[in-house]
């Protein structure tokens, strides 16, 4: 499809559906009030220990924080306190989510975009960027690798703001990575969830998404200060608008999309106004549609090509900080998954996992075509960022086992109906584990048998049969038909769940 400049300015134009804005505001104000957020950060009174335990004992219990109250960790200055808010991290993680990792790809489908963000390598007026969208056979060929030679069953769709990666690119888009089944050692390799990293969209366009099989719908406010936001977004751009961004979730509840994600790029303000911005917005949506946000990402800013922001930005967050940030955020909404992603390097992911990361991506290639292509390394020209740690799915799994994970693969609970409000149930009340033991072994088991080295497998088998016999110990009932779905995996059939 071509357009004429003409056409692409209307498409901008149109874009933006103001009522579609007002109508989610109370009062018309917005749920993120900048003055109130700031005078909760710069009160100058600390915490006493006995207060911050009290609000430790509410995240152990898998209820959200206020903004007080995570405005109130985040001035705890003792080590020790520090120290105690990352082991309870990592203990209300396997409270909820048990001990496993799910990973994912992410997919760029086209780098086309009509915006103009400071600090992105994707941004229109940089000449240099190499533009490209895929075709239906290139997509193809893309989940062809991820799926059947690396193992993946989880995806990130990636897609630009332009008419050329419209709503209808998007839902025959996502058709087609469900389409692709591959054969492998003893089963197939399939695509058996597409979460979509889009543009803000309005109710109609989200109602397409969802009837075409869409996951989690993410999309991350970048920063949640409205004047820099400004300053990185110029106002002539369809990003520009704040509010048509800010209540992207809240559109995409009324079109019935259950599970979305929420993120903030952290570096282009004070971390600590992004968290506080985070909690507000998932609160907003508990309030609202009695559903919070699914996942929240928290990506640190990094170096891009002709993107001047990145290189000149005073609140980039140091290693130190995006611990605490990781720590602070798990316990203030405690029942979220928590993603980070290969922009970070390999030590900080290890380190990340525990603090009470649920879920990360590997053998991660984000230039547009990179997986079938067979490009290695890292090509300015090509991808939106610098990436940190670009280790295969199989060194990713092996590290976790060695550190005694287990790897889920499991996406049962989206095909069972176990989304939504009932996902959120399950998860503050713990049973949402169960279920994703028993699933997470026999994912495991399916990707071990099917893709992993002989290496990673020796590692993985302890980690698994350790899984089992914890099964046998806490789910005695539902032992003999676990096993009964084991051996049956074992086999070779697939996609056997709970």
């Amino acid at each position: 499809m071509t357009m004429n400049k003409v056409d692409l300015k209307t498409w901008i134009s149109d874009r933006i559906r103001p009522d579609e804005i007002t109508k989610y505001m109370a009062g018309g104000k917005d749920f993120i009030e900048n003055a109130a957020i700031d005078k909760k950060l710069s009160d100058s009174r600390k915490p006493d220990e006995k207060r911050v335990r009290d609000i430790l004992a509410k995240s152990l219990a898998v209820q959200t924080l206020t903004l007080e109250e995570t405005a109130s960790l985040m001035k705890v200055e003792d080590p020790g306190l520090w120290e105690e808010m990352r082991h309870l991290g990592l203990a209300i993680k396997k409270k909820v989510y048990d001990n496993r990792i799910v990973t994912f790809a992410p997919l760029y489908l086209g780098n086309f975009c009509v915006n103009e963000c400071l600090y992105c390598g994707f941004r229109c007026a940089n000449s240099d960027a190499k533009r490209r969208i895929l075709s239906m056979g290139e997509i193809e060929d893309e989940v062809k690798v991820l799926a059947g030679e690396i193992g993946h069953k989880r995806l990130i769709a990636v897609y630009g703001e332009h008419p050329r990666l419209d709503v209808n690119y998007m839902v025959e888009s996502i058709k087609a990575m469900y389409g692709v089944k591959v054969k492998v050692k003893k089963g197939y390799g399939q695509i058996r969830r597409v979460n979509v990293n889009a543009p803000p969209m309005p109710v109609e366009e989200l109602v397409k998404l969802r009837e075409a099989g869409l996951g989690t719908y993410q999309v991350f406010q970048e920063t949640y200060n409205r004047s820099m936001y400004e300053k990185l977004h110029p106002g002539h751009t369809i990003k520009g608008n704040y509010q048509w961004r800010l209540y992207s979730m809240h559109r995409a509840m009324e079109a019935e999309v259950d599970d979305v994600g929420l993120g903030a790029l952290f570096g282009l303000y004070d971390w600590r106004y992004e968290i506080m911005g985070l909690v507000a917005h998932t609160t907003d949506l508990e309030a609202r549609f009695g559903i919070g946000c699914h996942t929240i990402s928290f990506p640190r800013l990094e170096p891009a090509n002709n993107a001047p922001y990145t290189e000149g930005s005073r609140y980039k967050v140091s290693d130190e900080d995006f611990k605490k940030m990781i720590t602070v955020i798990r316990l203030a909404v405690p029942h979220t998954g928590l993603i980070i992603t290969a922009r970070e390097t390999a030590r900080m992911r290890r380190e990340a996992v525990e603090l009470g990361i649920t879920q990360t991506d590997a053998s991660t290639k984000i230039g547009v075509g990179s997986y079938s292509d067979g490009t290695n390394g890292q090509e300015d020209d090509r991808q939106q960022f610098t990436l940190g740690d670009t280790r295969s799915l199989d060194e990713l799994i092996r590290e976790f086992s060695g550190m005694g994970y287990i790897t889920s693969f499991c996406t049962a609970g989206y095909r069972c109906g176990r989304t939504g409000k009932c996902i959120m149930e399950l998860l503050r009340n713990g049973k949402e584990g169960h279920f994703c033991k028993l699933n997470a072994v026999l994912t495991f088991r399916e990707w071990l048998d099917d893709f992993a080295s002989d290496e990673t497998k020796k590692i993985s088998e302890p980690v698994i049969e350790k899984e089992i016999a914890d099964v046998k110990a806490k789910m005695p009932e539902m032992y003999p038909r676990f096993m009964a779905q084991y051996e049956r995996i074992m086999r070779g059939e697939r996609d056997l769940y709970f």
